[in-house]
This record gives C-alpha cells, sequence and structure tokens, in this order.
C-alpha cells in the first residue's frame, strides 16, 4: 500500500563520504521538517575499488541518529538491481529521488528505477548534477539516455547542465540554486581557527578546497602563486582536499617554482565535522577551475560568508556576481594572480553585504518543493 508523502532519495549517504553524502542527507532532513516520510537508500558498493579515485569511500563520521538510511544498493551487481527496483516497486513512494552525477551509475540506477516506476504510482525526480562528465567516457551517451528515459523530471543547478540535458531529453526539467551547504556547523573566529590548524595568526590566507582533479585548475593556481611570489604578496595557499588524481604533476610544479614556503598542505580527506575550521581560516576561497558545471564550493563559501574567486567557465559566473560576493577571472595564471591581488586590496569586508543578501537565495526549501511540484506537474498531464 502507498504511504502518502513517502520520499525515498537515492544516491550517496553515510557511510560513503563527500560532497553527495552530505547533500543528501541534508536533503533527507529538510524533507523530514516538511513532514515527509523520508528514508535514503546508499550504496554497499558504490564503486569497486580499483575505480574509486581516492583512499577511502568511506566517512570516519559516526551514523547520523536522525536519519533512515537503508545500505543496499550494489552498483555492479544486476541481481541486486532487481532486488531493489522490486522492493521500490512494493513500497511505492510518492517520490523518488535520485543523483545522477556519472554516467557509469546509469544502468544501476537506470534498472532499479525501471522496475520501480512500474507501480504507476511513483514519480521520479532526478537531480542532475552532471549529464555530460567532467572526465568522458566510452558509454557516457548510451549510458546517460538509459538512464533519462526512466525519470519523469529533473532538476539542474547550473544553466550549463539544463543545456546538457536538452540534448539528452525535453522532459519537465528546473533550473535552481545549489543550497547552502549549512550542515557543517557555523563559522568560528578566524585566529581560533588558524590556531586548530596551526596556521601563523598574521598569515593572509587563501583557500583550494574540495577533491582535487585536473577540471578544477588546481595547477593554474599553482602557476598564479609563483606569480604572487615575484609580487612579495605575503599569500599563502591552503590547500584542503584529497588527490583524487596522481599527485606527481602538482609536487612537480611546486619544486619548480619553489613554492613550498607558500604552502598549506592538508591533502587528507577532510570530515564534515573539520570543514568548519578550514572555511573559517580563509580570507578567501578560489576556485580556478578550466571547466565546472556548478560547484559545490560556492555554497559552502556563501554559508561561511568567504568572498570567492571563481573563473570565467561553465554556471560559475552566474552564482558568484562580480565585485558583489568575489570577482571572476579567466582560467589562466595572469588573471587568478592579478585578481587575487585585488581581493585583498578590496578587503574582505567590502563584499560582506552582498554576501549576506545573495546567500538568501540558496534555500533547501526551494529545493524541496521544486521537488513536489514537478511530481504533481506530471501527475496533472
Amino acid at each position: 500500500m502507498q504511504q502518502k508523502n513517502k520520499i525515498i532519495i537515492i544516491g550517496p549517504a553515510h557511510p560513503l563520504r563527500g560532497g553527495l553524502a552530505s547533500f543528501d542527507e541534508r536533503l533527507a532532513r529538510q524533507f523530514q521538517q516538511e513532514n515527509f516520510h523520508t528514508t535514503l537508500y546508499t550504496f554497499s558498493l558504490q564503486y569497486p575499488e580499483f575505480l574509486f579515485p581516492g583512499n577511502t569511500q568511506y566517512s570516519s563520521e559516526p551514523k547520523p541518529t536522525d536519519l533512515n538510511i537503508k545500505v543496499c544498493i550494489n552498483s555492479i551487481n544486476p541481481f541486486n538491481w532487481l532486488k531493489i527496483g522490486t522492493e521500490l516497486k512494493k513500497i511505492k513512494p510518492t517520490i523518488i529521488v535520485v543523483r545522477y552525477w556519472l554516467p557509469l551509475m546509469a544502468p544501476c540506477l537506470g534498472t532499479i528505477l525501471r522496475i520501480a516506476k512500474k507501480n504507476n504510482v511513483t514519480k521520479i525526480i532526478a537531480i542532475t548534477d552532471n549529464v555530460i562528465p567532467h572526465e568522458k567516457r566510452l558509454g557516457d551517451k548510451p549510458f546517460t539516455k538509459y538512464f533519462l528515459k526512466t525519470v519523469d523530471a529533473c532538476i539542474t543547478m547550473s544553466e550549463k547542465v539544463l543545456k546538457d540535458l536538452r540534448k539528452f531529453t525535453q522532459k519537465p526539467a528546473q533550473q535552481i540554486t545549489h543550497p547552502l551547504y549549512d550542515n557543517f556547523g557555523e563559522a568560528i573566529q578566524k585566529q581560533e581557527a588558524k590556531k586548530y590548524l596551526g596556521i601563523n595568526a598574521h598569515e593572509n590566507i587563501i583557500l583550494f578546497f574540495g577533491f582535487i582533479r585536473n577540471y578544477k585548475g588546481l595547477d593554474i593556481l599553482l602557476e598564479a602563486m609563483s606569480l604572487l611570489k615575484t609580487k612579495k604578496s605575503n599569500i599563502k595557499l591552503l590547500i584542503a582536499g584529497e588527490f583524487y588524481e596522481d599527485r606527481r604533476p602538482y609536487d612537480d610544479l611546486i619544486e619548480k617554482f619553489n613554492l613550498q614556503n607558500q604552502l598549506i598542505l592538508k591533502t587528507d580527506f577532510i570530515a564534515d565535522s573539520e570543514v568548519k575550521y578550514y572555511l573559517s581560516a580563509a580570507d578567501f576561497v578560489i576556485q580556478p577551475y578550466r571547466n565546472a558545471t556548478q560547484s559545490g564550493v560556492t555554497p559552502l563559501a556563501y554559508h561561511f560568508e568567504k568572498p570567492m574567486l571563481v573563473t570565467n567557465v561553465g554556471g560559475l559566473p552566474s552564482l558568484v556576481p562580480d565585485k558583489k560576493v568575489g570577482l571572476i577571472a579567466e582560467p589562466n595564471a595572469t588573471s587568478i594572480a592579478n585578481k587575487i591581488i585585488e581581493l585583498y586590496e578590496l578587503g574582505e569586508e567590502y563584499f560582506l553585504p552582498h554576501l549576506r543578501e545573495e546567500k538568501k537565495k540558496y534555500s533547501w526549501h526551494i529545493l524541496t518543493n521544486t521537488i513536489v511540484e514537478l511530481s504533481k506537474n506530471d501527475l496533472q498531464k
């Protein structure tokens, strides 16, 4: 029997770690606050170990006690897909919200959803983080087509992804602003955060935060730091995030430009409970991406009220109004170095009023309401 207002969220969640897991758990809490019976279906096996780029897929944080998380989906076992799909078909949730971030997941998710929606009750709303992935692989397009045939509507969090989506489907879709990552605690005093991280209280700190992959442009930022070094800017770069690819080219750049004294390397995975220290210690957040759809770092910076520098690629500039909440640079070292200097010339206080006003748009209720309305619109057709 169908239970009214029953929501299933399919995607990463504890014991898995990372931005998607944090997002899905925060979304589940929002649905619970709005009186939906909410269950997270996450992966017992998300990636085979040989495909996972980091050190571990699993969180060191304790399991959330306020969430109903079912660890049950095996991304490479078709028999498991049939089992989970049949289970969801019988449960008859009002809505299944499914995350789509990688075509590799399409066979698993697409099969589960095909079976689940045979109950002729459940509506499938996909949150599409990426439709065309950053790192392209054989099979991406047919996998994405397979997945999208199962959904009733999509939500994107950037214009770029919406445009990419339209290359595959004309199904209902709506773009919203990525909600604030407000689940990492409140900001703390900068000096306290620096002390916790072992950073000199008087140092000027810019922050690169998140997994390190080629498209995020850390190599460009390192070259920019070499230009800042010649200007004797007294700025240090705090790199906080795990390498998701070979770190040797980055180490080679650090040695080539002799940047050891300009960098603070914290390149292990940053646990959720530690995030507030890194954001609070920084003067500015730098996103030197060479390509992008949207970035989870942006709503994180908004929550901690940190001005940003983003590059003029993908959906980043639309989320960071220039000279209001940050600055926009071109994706090259010279432009980034010049804009970092301009950030310090303007100062943090210059950006704060705009940041506080702009962050009001980043509401979790807007996301839950959009999901519900898309499902209703489909029901009425």
